[in-house]
């Protein structure tokens, strides 16, 4: 019975080991399934990826481009400012009245002196009769008193009372006088009018403006430059002023005058410069565009306004550079000088960053300080396109041509 017992536990054995070979033999398939799908998820297929974007070239970006050159620029402090008479007024009176003659039209030009308008003065002109009337007493009772204090038959200070009469006369004459003078408004200096504000019969009052004068030839402008300029600027300098009513055109003129103190809100120091205004182009009140020239012309590598990429990372610009692969094979099917520097062919370009310092503007060419030498291809227009070391295809068949009106900035 024992023997049947063990016999029993051996075969449950066998029996139960027999069973477990399928699930370790599916579990093991399972694994390895598992196994080869994460090698290809995770190794094989990013590399097939990689190897068919890498054989995947994108067609090169076409962009016009210039060659960098050297211009002859002076150097110039540029500003801005507004345009002031040498001597402008608003034409007033200094008494009260009613207009009875105007001498001048809106808008012409007058001489110093010229008479303008006058007021009623009758009665002015009334007392001033009245008071050279006892002028004219005053005077024959002070010989009187004169001719008796020599024979001695009148007192000093009756001598001295008649003189006081007299000479308080003569005030009254030279007060009404001057009143009459009033009533008659005539032009401090020689200036253009602007329009009248008054009319025939009008009553002005002490202090009102009746037409504006101003001295238009020469003119002056008043600019402000920045605190850390100051050292650049010097009375005499030349300075050069546009303005938006005639582009195109330069006026010239000279520093004057520079204040004696720096404001301290803007830390700014106001310059005055005088210009010749023989046509009485310029008027007073107009916006004006100043440069300030420094010193004699110096060479400047230039490129287009249009190449200029600015940002807040800085300012660059696209230089088109033959690939690093395409030099060697160039330079090998090309032995000979003259075919060694013809340009490469468009399929062996790239676009190169380069961040520059940018200097001064004129009309549409920028001056670069550092970053760009002289006789370099830079491109001028289809930067949006491009990136770094970008291939790029070169067609200045149709480049970009400046308006004749610049848009304001």
């Amino acid at each position: 019975m024992k023997d049947d017992l063990e016999n029993g536990n051996a075969r449950t054995v066998g029996v139960r080991a027999t069973s477990r070979k399928p699930a370790v033999i599916t579990f093991a398939v399972v694994a390895l399934l598992l196994a080869a799908l994460a090698t290809f998820q995770l190794v094989i297929k990013p590399a097939m990826i990689k190897g068919f974007l890498s054989k995947m070239v994108p067609p090169p970006a076409t962009i016009s481009t210039e060659i960098s050159r050297a211009d002859n620029w002076v150097p110039k402090l540029p500003s801005v400012g507004s345009l002031t008479a040498i001597q402008g007024i608003d034409v007033t009176a200094q008494i009260a009245g009613v207009v009875s003659a105007i001498s001048f039209e809106s808008g012409q030009d007058v001489v110093a002196g010229a008479k303008l308008l006058t007021l009623d003065s009758a009665v002015e002109q009334a007392d001033l009769a009245s008071n050279r009337a006892t002028l004219q007493q005053t005077e024959l009772d002070l010989k009187r008193q004169n001719d008796l204090s020599k024979k001695a038959y009148a007192s000093e200070a009756t001598q001295q009372a008649a003189q006081a009469k007299r000479d308080s006369a003569a005030a009254s004459v030279q007060r009404s006088g001057a009143l009459v003078t009033q009533k008659t408004i005539v032009a401090p200096f020689a200036g253009r009018l602007g329009i009248r504000k008054v009319e025939l019969g009008q009553y002005v009052s002490p202090g009102s403006a009746m037409v504006t004068l101003q001295a238009l030839d020469p003119i002056r402008v008043d600019f402000p430059v920045p605190e850390q300029e100051l050292s650049k600027l010097k009375v005499g300098q030349i300075v050069e002023v546009a303005v938006d009513t005639f582009p195109g055109e330069t006026f010239t003129g000279a520093i004057q005058f520079l204040d004696a103190r720096v404001n301290l809100d803007t830390r700014t120091l106001l310059v005055r410069a005088n210009l010749k205004n023989p046509e009485k182009k310029l008027l007073p009140g107009m916006f004006a565009n100043i440069s300030v020239l420094q010193d004699a012309a110096t060479p400047r590598v230039t490129v287009p306004r249009t190449a200029i990429t600015y940002s807040l990372f800085g300012d660059s610009v696209y230089v088109v550079k033959t690939a690093p692969s395409a030099a060697p094979a160039a330079a090998a099917a090309s032995p000979d000088a003259a075919a060694a520097a013809a340009p490469p062919a468009n399929s062996d370009l790239i676009a190169e960053r380069r961040f520059v310092r940018v200097g001064d503007q004129r009309e549409d060419r920028v001056a670069i300080v550092e970053g760009v030498a002289v006789g370099e291809q830079v491109v001028t227009s289809g930067q949006l396109k491009l990136q770094n070391g970008a291939r790029v295809k070169v067609d200045n068949t149709a480049p970009l041509t400046p308006a004749a009106v610049r848009p304001k900035q």
